[in-house]
């Protein structure tokens, strides 16, 4: 039996003042919309903690096209050691597009954190 074969992160920053590294895992293309997965570790408070924290997307590729939030989900991973989530974004990326611009806001006691990354984009 050949393990799968995983493919390397897009991206990893360390966030939140360096409490935890996010990580850009996949950037899925739909067809009026992307997903980006990302992990972060340690995992997030959950969503009964007083430190909830929410994610916010915003983005523009090289060409001028804007793109808005959808929503997301996120969860503690089930070994416990990182939370896994998914950002939406609106409409889908422009095919002739070569970069993403990406914006995650993170909202946490009242305080925004702003966090810029430059995704690249394969077709």
């Amino acid at each position: 039996m050949t393990e799968k074969t995983r493919k390397p992160p897009l991206l990893t920053l360390p966030i939140l003042k360096g409490s935890r590294d996010l990580t850009i895992t996949r950037l899925k293309r739909g067809e009026d919309s992307f997903t980006l997965h990302y992990r972060m570790t340690p995992p997030l408070p959950e969503s009964g903690s007083e430190s909830l924290v929410l994610p916010v997307l915003e983005a523009v590729d090289d060409l001028g096209n804007e793109y808005d939030d959808r929503g997301g989900a996120y969860g503690t991973h089930p070994d416990g050691t990182c939370t896994d989530g998914s950002l939406s974004g609106h409409p889908a990326l422009h095919p002739e597009a070569s970069s993403l611009r990406v914006r995650i806001t993170w909202l946490r006691g009242g305080k925004e954190t702003p966090y810029d990354m430059t995704l690249a984009l394969r077709p």
